[in-house]
């Protein structure tokens, strides 16, 4: 599956609600697919885009939170599996684009690479409702699944080892943050 495809078809089920990205090719595929106000970049952080997702969820459970991850910052944060396991927000949609790779620093392997499965890892630390998907169209059901149940999920997706075409964000990290603090407080406004 291709990441970018993926990632525009993650942008339309969110709608307006908010969307968290890992640095690296997840946010650039972000940016690329459609920067919009309600988009985070991560920047910085690597494997902190679900603790930040899982603390927005926690603080706004009345907007569903989408978290971009990749494998290998999912794999510096292993644990943030359990936390979210522990408080189980609903409104919490983690995907993890797996490319067993590296690929932002020079497309050495993952541990995905060699057998370590995020999935059941997810399922090991009680995340209640975990997919794999290795298509868009499983991916789209996957994600209508997450978005009917109101249950927090964690979906694998198994993406190609591409790179995006342009590694080019026009956009400053302190107006993203100004950005996304607006985007919320008008997704509050909404209500």
């Amino acid at each position: 599956m291709n990441r970018l495809e993926a990632t525009r078809q993650l942008i339309a089920a969110a709608g307006g609600d908010p969307i968290v990205a890992s640095l690296g090719h997840p946010a650039y595929d972000l940016y690329a697919a459609g920067d919009r106000p309600a988009n985070f970049y991560t920047w910085g952080s690597m494997g902190l885009a679900s603790s930040v997702g899982l603390g927005l969820a926690l603080a706004r459970p009345d907007v569903r939170v989408f978290v971009l991850d990749g494998d290998g910052s999912l794999l510096m944060n292993l644990g943030t599996l359990s936390t979210m396991a522990r408080y189980r927000p609903g409104n919490l949609v983690h995907v993890v684009f797996d490319n067993q790779s590296l690929l932002s620093v020079g497309g050495f392997p993952t541990a995905t690479a060699t057998g370590t499965d995020l999935a059941g890892v997810a399922r090991a630390c009680a995340i209640p409702q975990v997919a794999e998907v290795d298509t868009p169209e499983q991916l789209k059901h996957a994600v209508a699944g997450a978005l009917a149940g109101g249950t927090l999920t964690t979906i694998v997706a198994k993406v190609e080892a591409i790179g995006p075409k342009s590694f080019h964000m026009d956009l400053p990290l302190l107006e993203n943050r100004f950005q996304f603090k607006r985007a919320l407080e008008a997704l509050r406004q909404q209500q």
